[in-house]
């Protein structure tokens, strides 16, 4: 087992590269005893289970079966915390992102930055194994973990947590930049907790960057210059939100990752009685990028509002699955994903309303809109309904289809060049869900990279 120093900025810090996802390479990762134990169960599940394949309806329309697992390593770290400094890219973009509570960036999985601009008693940031509670934070929310979750839960180097104090009211959100920086071949695990307390109003942005070709500040996302093939790595981050009674949350997540990446992604939340959920997820990079939505409304009239954004290019392919979970009386869910497809990129997305037994009233919504501009591009939409209960209502609905050619039309008459025409068409498609955002400073940087990825300058 071999290690190799890796220098980023002006600190080294050593890496260690494991050869292979083995129990005993989980159970050297640093950590707590608890940790270590934790770890080394995830990695034995795992080993002892069948990869996921094509055949398996939750990884139905994937890429999973050209997905080889054997072509990556691990990355881990034997450093002390802060051992590396974000670059001044990423200090430009986490500014872009405007007023913030608290920051914290990790590299490659190690917790590099951590700093908060407001006192313990309304959040606690850190490492979960520094948290008091750890142990029985980790996994609450995603408490039966399969396939790659497992394989986080196993390699996880600095497991995150955000703990908003109960009855908080916290005015500017915390940010966490998570930066992908290994060698091609490198699997990289984030994982966050984020537990907003009973009563609290609080907001959180987690971004998934590549270093080197990665989101900028003015919502541009660079690919790699001159010959240089991009690194091709694998990256599965999990987060998991509990949203306790009364409380309010807002969580961002945007995903800027190079086209030879892998990420296989999974968000779960619980929303407690009178709890309130804001989610919005927007992908813009990645060459198979997959995330998967799971929300649980378990308290009495909780509410999730669900909101999702996508624009595929190239060969990319972006993968959505989610499920709205209504275990309680009275819970809402409110989802609308919205995306388009242009080259021979190809979008999925499959969603699962599920309505369990005791849950009356609940009101459920879930919508998917596509737009298919190119004709080798593709897009997937697959909405479903399991209700066991009566007094509810439910809908579901998803378009699939090119752009307007009515609009198209009276653009061009108005003498708007064809190719113009069509960038303000899927301008305007993507205007609406951008205002949607419900964090201010991210809003804004989401609204520059949706127009930048359609083809149009915003001023």
């Amino acid at each position: 087992m071999g290690t190799e120093a890796r220098r980023s900025g002006l600190d080294p810090r050593e890496v260690l590269i494991l050869p292979t996802f083995t129990p005993e390479n989980a159970g050297v990762l640093p950590g707590d005893p608890w940790l270590a134990r934790r770890r080394t169960a995830a990695a034995e599940a795992f080993a002892s289970a069948p990869l996921p394949t094509e055949k398996d309806e939750v990884w139905r329309y994937s890429r999973i079966d050209q997905h080889d697992l054997d072509r990556f390593r691990p990355a881990g770290t034997v450093a002390g915390p802060d051992a590396t400094a974000p670059s001044e890219r990423i200090h430009a973009l986490v500014s872009s992102l405007g007023p913030r509570s608290g920051l914290v960036v990790t590299i490659d999985g190690v917790l590099a930055t951590l700093a908060s601009t407001v006192g313990d008693d309304l959040i606690s940031l850190g490492r979960v194994s520094d948290h008091a509670e750890g142990e029985s934070l980790l996994g609450t929310v995603l408490v039966d973990p399969h396939d790659f979750p497992l394989l986080n839960d196993a390699f996880a180097v600095d497991p995150v947590v955000v703990d908003v104090r109960p009855g908080a009211n916290v005015a500017d959100p915390v940010v966490i930049v998570n930066v992908v920086s290994g060698a091609g071949g490198t699997a990289v695990f984030p994982r966050t907790v984020v537990r907003a307390g009973e009563g609290t109003s609080a907001g959180v942005i987690e971004l998934v960057v590549d270093a080197d070709t990665g989101l900028l500040a003015d919502g541009h996302t660079p690919w790699t210059s001159g010959d240089e093939a991009p690194a091709d790595r694998l990256v599965v981050p999990v987060t998991e939100l509990q949203v306790h009674d009364g409380a309010s949350l807002a969580y961002v997540s945007i995903q800027s990752l190079g086209p030879a990446t892998w990420q296989i992604a999974h968000q779960a939340s619980t929303i407690g009685a009178h709890a309130v959920l804001s989610s919005y997820a927007v992908a813009l990079g990645g060459g198979y990028a997959r995330l998967r939505t799971d929300s649980a409304l378990v308290g009495e009239s909780g509410a999730s509002r669900l909101r999702a954004a996508f624009i595929g290019r190239h060969e990319q392919m972006l993968d959505f699955r989610t499920l709205q979970d209504h275990r309680a009386p009275r819970t809402t869910s409110d989802l609308l994903f919205m995306g388009a497809v242009a080259e021979t990129s190809h979008s999925v997305y499959s969603g699962l309303i599920r309505v369990r037994r005791g849950a009356v009233k609940t009101d459920a919504m879930q919508t998917n809109h596509n737009l298919v501009l190119d004709e080798g591009a593709h897009a997937d939409s697959v909405p479903n309904l399991d209700i066991e209960e009566n007094d509810v209502k439910c809908s579901h609905g998803s378009t699939v289809g090119p752009v307007d050619e009515d609009q198209r039309y009276y653009l061009e008459s108005r003498g708007i060049e064809p190719e113009r025409a069509e960038q303000l068409i899927v301008a305007g498609f993507f205007d609406s869900i951008a205002d949607q955002v419900p964090l201010a400073g991210a809003r804004d940087l989401i609204g520059r990279s949706l127009a930048e990825r359609s083809g149009v300058t915003r001023g």
